[in-house]
C-alpha cells in the first residue's frame, strides 16, 4: 500500500492547508475530464483516497501511528468496530452506499405589498436550485452507459484491512477508496451534469401568498427544494415574506391604520365621505364636532387573518386642518361665528400629549 504522504507529494509534517493545496493541484492534473488515460484515472483514485484520510484529523492520527499503513497498528476505534459491529460508514452501515441522496432545503425571501396581504394572492416566483439532469435523468452516466462494479471491492463498497492489535491480527472493514463506498464506478460520467445527476437551473413556480401574513412569516413547500445527488428526492423550499412599507396604510395585527385630514367646516358640521381603500371605496361617516385625534373605526375593512375568514378593522385617526389663508369675506364670516358662540378666551388647561401621541395611545389601547 502506497504511503499517503508520498502519494500527495507532501511531508509528514504538512499542514492541512498544504495537504489541500497538493490535492487540488494533483486533482486538476489527473481528473478524468482533463486526463482520460487509465494511468491518470488510477492515480486520481489513489490521490483522492490519500486526501480523504489525511484531511480528516482523526483518520490522519490513526494513520500516523500505523493504523492505515501496510498492516500497521490500528487504533482502539478499529478494534471496537471489529468486535462490536462498526463498519467505517458511521452507525454500522454494511454494503455499498447509495448515490441517490435527499436534496438540500432552499430558502428565498419574497417582498409582498400590503394590499396582497388583505385577502392573500398568488405570485409566480423564480428560484435558482438544483434540478434533475434531463440528459441522464439522475443516473449520473452518459446515455447508453451504466455504472460498472468496482474491481477493488467487488461491489461491496468496503474493503478489509488486517490490523495488528493487542488481541492479535484482526480484520476491519473500511470504505473503499476506489469507488468511495458506492460499490460501482462511473466510467462515463454524464457530460451535462458532470456525473452528479442534477444541474442548477432557474425555474418559475406559483406560490399562494396566505392572507394575514406579516414580515418574517415563513411558508414551507414540501418537495420544492433542490433535487438530491443521483436524482434523489427533493428537499423542501422555505419562503420568508417581507411586507413592504405603504405610504398611507400601516397595520396593527389584522387592523389597518391610517390618518385622515378633515376640513374645519366638515369637522364642525359633519359629512359623509368615501375613501379609497386597499380593496375599494370605503364609506366614512364624520360626525359633527369631530376633534383632532378622534378615531373612526370601520368594522371589517382590515386584513383577513391567517387561517381564518374574519377580517380586522380599519381605524382612521382624524386630523382637523385649520385654514391658514382666508379671504376678507371668510374672515368676516368667522368673526360673526365667533361673536355668536361667545367662546372662552384662550387659557391654560390640562396638559395634553402631542397629536401623534394621542393617536398612538388611541390606536393601541
Amino acid at each position: 500500500m502506497a504511503d499517503h504522504y508520498e502519494t500527495l507529494g507532501v511531508s509528514r509534517e504538512a499542514t492541512p492547508e498544504e495537504i489541500k493545496k497538493a490535492y487540488r493541484r494533483l486533482a486538476r492534473e489527473l481528473h478524468p475530464d482533463v486526463n482520460p488515460s487509465e494511468e491518470a484515472s488510477e492515480r486520481f483514485k489513489a490521490v483522492t483516497h490519500a486526501y480523504d484520510v489525511l484531511s480528516d484529523p482523526e483518520q490522519r492520527q490513526r494513520y500516523d501511528v500505523g493504523g492505515d499503513a501496510n498492516g500497521g497498528m490500528g487504533g482502539f476505534g478499529d478494534i471496537f468496530e471489529t468486535f462490536f459491529g462498526g463498519g467505517g460508514f458511521g452507525g454500522g452501515q454494511r454494503g455499498p452506499r447509495s448515490r441517490s441522496e435527499r436534496g438540500d432545503d432552499a430558502m428565498i425571501r419574497v417582498d409582498v405589498a400590503l394590499d396582497e396581504v388583505i385577502f392573500g394572492s398568488q405570485r409566480d416566483i423564480t428560484v435558482n436550485t438544483a434540478v434533475l439532469c434531463d440528459t441522464c435523468q439522475g443516473s449520473c452516466c452518459q446515455p447508453g452507459t451504466h455504472p460498472v462494479t468496482c474491481d477493488v471491492c467487488g461491489g461491496q463498497g468496503q474493503v478489509q484491512r488486517q490490523v495488528r492489535s493487542l488481541f492479535g491480527n484482526v480484520v476491519t472493514m473500511h470504505p473503499c477508496g476506489s469507488c468511495q463506498g458506492y460499490g460501482t464506478v462511473i466510467e462515463h460520467p454524464c457530460i451535462t451534469c458532470g456525473g452528479k445527476g442534477r444541474v442548477r437551473e432557474r425555474r418559475t413556480i406559483p406560490v399562494d401568498i396566505p392572507s394575514g401574513i406579516d414580515t418574517g412569516t415563513r411558508l414551507q413547500m414540501r418537495g420544492g427544494g433542490e433535487v438530491g445527488p443521483g436524482g434523489g428526492p427533493n428537499g423542501d423550499l422555505f419562503i420568508e415574506f417581507r411586507v413592504t412599507h405603504h405610504d398611507i396604510f400601516s397595520r396593527d395585527g389584522d387592523d389597518l391604520l391610517c390618518t385622515m385630514q378633515v376640513s374645519m367646516t366638515d369637522a364642525i358640521l359633519g359629512v359623509q365621505s368615501k375613501l379609497e381603500g386597499l380593496d375599494g371605496e370605503i364609506p366614512v361617516d364624520i360626525e359633527a364636532g369631530v376633534q383632532s385625534g378622534d378615531i373612526i373605526t370601520v368594522r371589517g375593512r382590515g386584513i383577513q387573518g391567517l387561517r381564518t375568514t374574519n377580517r380586522g378593522d380599519l381605524k382612521i385617526a382624524v386630523q382637523v386642518a385649520t385654514p391658514t389663508k382666508l379671504s376678507k369675506r371668510e374672515q368676516d364670516l368667522v368673526r360673526q361665528l365667533a361673536a355668536l358662540r361667545k367662546d372662552d378666551a384662550p387659557h391654560l388647561g390640562e396638559f395634553h400629549q402631542s397629536f401623534f401621541g394621542k393617536i398612538r395611545d388611541r390606536f393601541f389601547r
